[in-house]
């Protein structure tokens, strides 16, 4: 009986090796399994998302088109911006990338959504001077490659008492809606026909504070240059017809004539700018500036002129570039240079 548990209590002896090994077993099959399902889930990961196709929204109400985005698992990236047309308003005006691009699902696509128009009225534009309505409309247009308003030139004039330029009337009538394109038609003052004014004093003053008058009063006018004599004083107004305070039409001619310095500097240069203007209805705004080598820039003359011959006396550096510009719109440059004239003039 002893010798039967003996062999009994061996067996089981033997027996557990074998159930030790079986769990080593499946502790390392599962640890294999955990293995093999992590490099699956580390790849589905690198390969990344479903691949998608940009569908076409341009057009569309915004409403619409987040929807088609959103069915394509793709998320708006949205912009607005005014546009030409009040029916735009709402409307996907562009989209980026374009249609037809294949992207991961979960890319942003980038819509340009229209705010309608800047406008959406004509405004009353009667008692402004038309010069300023120009720089309006160029201000609020400067990025639109197709203006929603535009100006019809040339324009109708009429006599008013009202001054030289205000617009007497216009159409389409203030208030009137904009829905596309629309174009504004001016009558346009010319001012008085024998509107009388008192001439300004000009003798006895420099070239500069001469200019300076020229530009608050007005007036039309004409420069002449002569050698400075003994009891004048160089580059002052020493002549003027019609003379000082007489009273003369709006549109007549002031002629003023400087004298010109004694000098032999051929590094500074005494001369008239001479440039004929094209005649206008009434006077526009004309200025002449001069850039020096320095990088100085200096305003010669601001006035309003009727057109025809624009004549300036300066005393500047040579290599001096002169630019005229009229309703603010570059027309003419010239670079001041030693001439034959200007050596004679200087130097007698």
């Amino acid at each position: 009986m002893g010798n039967t548990g003996k062999l009994y209590t061996d067996a089981l002896e033997a027996k557990k090796p074998n159930t030790l090994g079986f769990f080593l077993f499946i502790a390392v099959c599962l640890i294999v399994l955990v293995g093999i399902i992590a490099t699956s889930v580390f790849f589905i990961a690198v390969r990344g998302a479903e691949q998608t196709m940009v569908p076409d929204v341009r057009g569309k109400d915004v409403t619409a088109a987040l929807l088609e985005l959103q069915e394509k698992e793709l998320y708006p990236r949205i912009q607005l911006r005014y546009s030409q047309s009040a029916d735009d308003k709402g409307l996907i005006l562009e989209q980026e990338p374009p249609m037809g691009t294949i992207v991961k699902a979960g890319r942003r696509i980038k819509l340009v959504v229209s705010q309608g128009v800047i406008v959406n009225y004509v405004e009353n534009y009667i008692g402004r001077n038309i010069n300023d309505v120009r720089m309006d409309m160029q201000t609020l247009f400067a990025s639109s490659s197709s203006p929603l308003l535009s100006l019809k030139e040339p324009f109708m004039y009429e006599q008013a008492a009202d001054p030289a330029g205000t617009v007497l009337q216009q159409h389409p009538k203030p208030g009137t809606s904009i829905s596309g394109h629309t174009v504004l038609e001016f009558v346009v003052s010319q001012g008085q026909e024998n509107a009388i004014i008192r001439a300004p004093t000009l003798t006895g003053l420099s070239m500069e504070a001469a200019l300076e008058e020229i530009g608050r009063s007005g007036i039309n006018f004409a420069f002449a240059l002569r050698p400075v004599r003994e009891d004048e004083w160089p580059g002052t107004v020493v002549f003027q017809d019609p003379t000082a305070q007489s009273m003369i039409t709006a549109n007549a001619r002031v002629y003023l004539t400087v004298a010109s310095p004694r000098t032999a500097d051929t590094e500074e240069i005494f001369s008239l700018f001479k440039y004929t203007i094209p005649r206008n209805p009434y006077p526009l705004s004309v200025q002449l500036e001069a850039l020096l080598p320095s990088g100085e820039r200096r305003t010669l003359i601001t006035v309003a002129y009727p057109g025809g011959e624009f004549t300036v006396p300066y005393r500047l550096p040579v290599g001096s570039l002169l630019i005229l510009s009229m309703l603010n719109r570059e027309i003419h440059r010239e670079t001041v240079m030693v001439s034959r004239d200007d050596l004679s003039l200087n130097q007698l």
